[in-house]
């Protein structure tokens, strides 16, 4: 299911910056992003650059975007986020995320005309430029680009109403691995 984003004040500062997450996002290269782990979920097509993985910092990637760093420091229960993108043709099969205690956003930075979307639960919506999507990432949901170019978003995850990092579920391993190795590998 999708949620209000408007429930959430905090978001506010984050959607204003989004201009400047952007410029950040886009002035890295391209070897900085790395394949998503749960290649069985997608194929080939979409890339992340981490910034915080599951509670750890990557100081480095951090440090690369501090305007980004900046704006994500304002929301509270921040577990994970990152630059996530799909090139033209990527589809993300239907599938249902593991972390009970927190909701997705995406904040659309780079978003081309066409078909681009995401559907959660029996709703479907579109990216926009600056819009932010929240939804929970425990419903059935499913993205895909099937247009001429690349979407990239601001995907990050925060702690739901009433839940505590102590409750964070844990990672499957493959996930774990390639979280530690990201956080050693950008020192």
């Amino acid at each position: 299911m999708f949620v209000d984003a408007e429930r959430f004040a905090f978001l506010a500062d984050l959607c204003r910056a989004w201009r400047d997450i952007r410029a950040e996002c886009s002035a890295l290269g391209d070897e900085s992003f790395e394949p998503w782990v749960q290649r069985e979920m997608y194929g080939t097509g979409w890339s992340l650059y981490g910034l915080v993985a599951f509670g750890t910092r990557i100081d480095a990637a951090l440090a690369a975007c501090p305007r980004t760093a900046g704006a994500l420091s304002q929301i509270p229960g921040l577990t994970t986020a990152g630059f996530s993108r799909m090139v033209a043709g990527t589809h993300i099969k239907p599938h249902q995320g593991w972390v009970t205690t927190v909701y997705r956003a995406h904040l659309g930075l780079i978003v081309p005309e066409g078909d681009c979307g995401l559907r959660v639960g029996s709703q479907t919506r579109p990216w926009h430029e600056g819009g932010l999507i929240v939804f929970d990432d425990t419903v059935d949901h499913e993205a895909w680009n099937y247009s001429a170019g690349t979407r990239t978003v601001l995907l990050f995850d925060f702690l739901r109403p009433g839940r505590t990092m102590a409750e964070v579920d844990d990672l499957p391993a493959e996930v774990a691995a390639a979280v530690q190795r990201q956080a050693r590998d950008r020192k």
